[in-house]
């Protein structure tokens, strides 16, 4: 008993939140600008969101294991109609399932590595296709959409080391196969689990001397993997999209589930790598982070860019407001998302 006393005590000193000073400022705040916007946008939020519960609702009571694979169909069957002007040609990305997505006249010279979002149980590049056909046609490049290890039947590293090993093939590859020339200018970005994969990985680029990105994006990310951050509870209610998943751990004190994290992971949560708020970020190219300000993940991306931002590193917070998780995939059926996108074709514009 002593023993898991000690424990507990451990990891709640390693768990405990020592960032509150990251909570301001709050970013800019992008709304609709008159009633008859407000009106046109929540009425696809609404639709958008009767989808989601549904969806939610096949999978509510299913034991855990049962309810990964049903979640991993249910991603990418939601955006199976959705209409897309690129090509998806597979690729073997040095050993990882990958995926090329080239909008029509792309100059393939302008890589792109996107990592896909799904609490790292769950996506595939096919379920992110609205994503990454828009992402290749604003930013006139091919984009390598990868298929990395999942969680649980892999560990977090697995995750880690196939995004690693993916943008290190990237950067001597492209759609017509192996390059002797280096790319004219390199992107990366990631939503959400994804979105923690892609900070995870700026670090690691800057620290083992490969090539830096022009610049990076990541959408709604985790960033905490201690869950600290106060919209983590604040806004459970408001997040139509991961709340079934989080209010089942939502209850726990943040020790706790920082202790989750170490087992199922294989790292601590207090790990940089796991944990990329946590991590040294200066010195990391110029990154662009957009959240909902109503979903539970807002703070993660809040308290990343300001702790950035005091690091010397060009860090920019952009929230909407009263859309759902990573709502530019649900591009053109909401109007934020096509605003969205606006701002992260400028943002890629200016570092190119």
């Amino acid at each position: 008993m002593s023993l898991l006393a000690g424990v507990s005590v451990g990891v709640y000193w390693l768990t405990r939140d020592t960032l509150t000073q990251y909570d301001l400022p709050p970013g800019q705040l992008f709304s609709p600008e008159d009633d008859k916007a407000k009106q046109v946008s929540a009425k696809a939020i609404a639709a958008i969101n009767a989808r989601l519960k549904a969806r939610a609702g096949q999978h509510e009571n299913l034991p855990w294991k049962e309810r990964v694979l049903t979640m991993r169909v249910t991603m990418d069957e939601f955006f199976a109609g959705a209409k897309t002007i690129s090509d998806f040609i597979p690729v073997d990305a040095g050993g990882v399932n990958a995926e090329w997505v080239t909008a029509p006249g792309v100059d393939s010279s302008r890589r792109f590595l996107y990592i896909h979002g799904g609490a790292f149980f769950a996506g595939s590049p096919k379920s992110h296709r609205v994503l990454t056909s828009k992402l290749s046609e604003i930013t006139n490049s091919a984009v390598l959409s990868i298929d990395y290890r999942l969680t649980p039947e892999n560990s977090r590293m697995a995750c880690v080391e196939d995004c690693r090993s993916s943008y290190d093939w990237m950067l001597k590859n492209g759609p017509e196969g192996p390059d002797s020339l280096a790319p004219t200018a390199v992107f990366v970005a990631g939503d959400s689990a994804g979105g923690n994969l892609t900070l995870s990985l700026l670090n690691w680029i800057r620290d083992n001397q490969r090539a830096a990105p022009n610049a990076a994006l990541a959408l709604s990310p985790i960033t905490d993997g201690r869950f600290t951050s106060p919209s983590i509870r604040s806004n459970l209610e408001t997040d139509v999209m991961l709340k079934p998943l989080a209010k089942r751990v939502s209850w726990l004190p943040g020790f706790l589930l920082g202790l989750g994290a170490r087992v199922m992971g294989g790292r601590g949560a207090s790990n940089p790598v796991i944990s990329p708020l946590l991590a040294d970020l200066s010195g990391l190219p110029p990154i662009l982070v957009q959240c909902s300000d109503c979903e539970i993940l807002r703070d993660d991306g809040r308290r990343y860019v300001n702790k950035a931002v005091e690091a010397g590193t060009n860090a920019i917070l952009q929230r909407w407001d009263n859309v759902p998780h990573v709502w530019p995939i649900f591009h053109p059926e909401l109007p934020e998302a096509a605003e969205a996108f606006a701002e992260i074709e400028a943002f890629f514009k200016r570092h190119s």
